[in-house]
């Protein structure tokens, strides 16, 4: 038997059952033919590795003695549903989404409240309690960078497939919301001289949410699909809420400061109010002879 795979054409393996020679195309060192025992009875389909397996139209033709056949295939790429292979001849075998669509949506969807929640108690806290400009400057820089990487690592994060991409997406959406921990303390630095015990829960709230989210990341980075994709999602929810419950309390106790001011002004505030009742009088003094 003689056989011969062609690509649009061009020869790129060939196998003579006679010589037991075989030819192959520089192009495609890894051809082979799946079976040389199996080549009697009809087998003759041909392996390649995925890195040479271009798309495009593939023909095989054997002959045997007097009798001869040819066979075109069409080789083609597609994504699967799942992150599971697909073996079928024709196809090249390509992860399919690594997340599932819903688990996409819920770790965007919480990653963007998280974004949300933080702009808006920071926007509190800006322009109604009186702080230094390089504070200020400081949380309005910290805030975009979380935003941007969020952008980015959304952007990278949604394509379909499990590759580099993918994973440095996800990276980019749960790694760099360590900013909003340092960034909570500062903003509760600026609203309470003293910290109250409830702020320090908050804040050890947003640390558990992230320590689980990046165990999270760190669990599903290396498998596909990932197993523990729920384990994101729990952290980054946590965060949300923490982020929440950081907002309502900073806009609850800041309203009641209205009418209590803060310990750290109470010395200030009295010596205002003496320096103005003080009442400044002019005398003038005449000098008398004395009789």
């Amino acid at each position: 038997m003689f056989v011969t795979w062609k690509k649009q054409r061009k020869i790129i393996f060939s196998f003579d059952g006679k010589k037991q020679e075989v030819f192959r195309d520089p192009e495609f060192q890894s051809a082979d033919l799946l079976s040389r025992a199996d080549l009697p009875k009809g087998v003759a389909s041909l392996v390649l590795n995925g890195a040479e397996a271009a798309v495009g139209n593939y023909s095989c033709e054997v002959l045997e003695l007097s009798r001869e056949g040819e066979t075109r295939i069409e080789l083609r790429n597609h994504s699967v549903v799942s992150c599971g292979e697909e073996n079928t001849p024709t196809s090249k075998e390509i992860c399919g989404s690594w997340f599932l669509l819903m688990e996409r949506a819920i770790i965007i969807a919480l990653l963007f409240l998280v974004i949300t929640l933080c702009v808006a108690q920071s926007s509190v806290i800006v322009l109604k309690y009186e702080t230094v400009s390089q504070k200020k400057t400081g949380i309005i820089v910290a805030v975009i960078i979380f935003i941007v990487a969020a952008v980015v690592g959304t952007v990278l994060f949604v394509q379909d497939g499990y590759t580099a991409q993918n994973q440095a997406g996800l990276g980019l959406i749960v790694v760099p919301a360590v900013i909003l921990v340092p960034l909570q303390y500062v903003m509760f630095g600026i609203v309470f001289d003293n910290l109250p015990q409830a702020t320090f829960a908050l804040i050890g709230l947003h640390i558990l949410g992230y320590v689980i989210a990046v165990v999270g990341f760190a669990l599903c980075v290396s498998a596909c699909p990932p197993l523990h994709g729920s384990v994101v999602i729990a952290g980054l929810a946590i965060m949300a809420i923490a982020n929440l419950l950081s907002l309502a309390y900073v806009f609850i106790m800041g309203s009641r400061m209205k009418d209590h001011p803060r310990p750290g002004k109470a010395v200030e505030e009295p010596l205002n109010d003496l320096q103005s009742n003080v009442i400044c009088e002019t005398y003038t003094v005449v000098d008398t002879p004395w009789p």
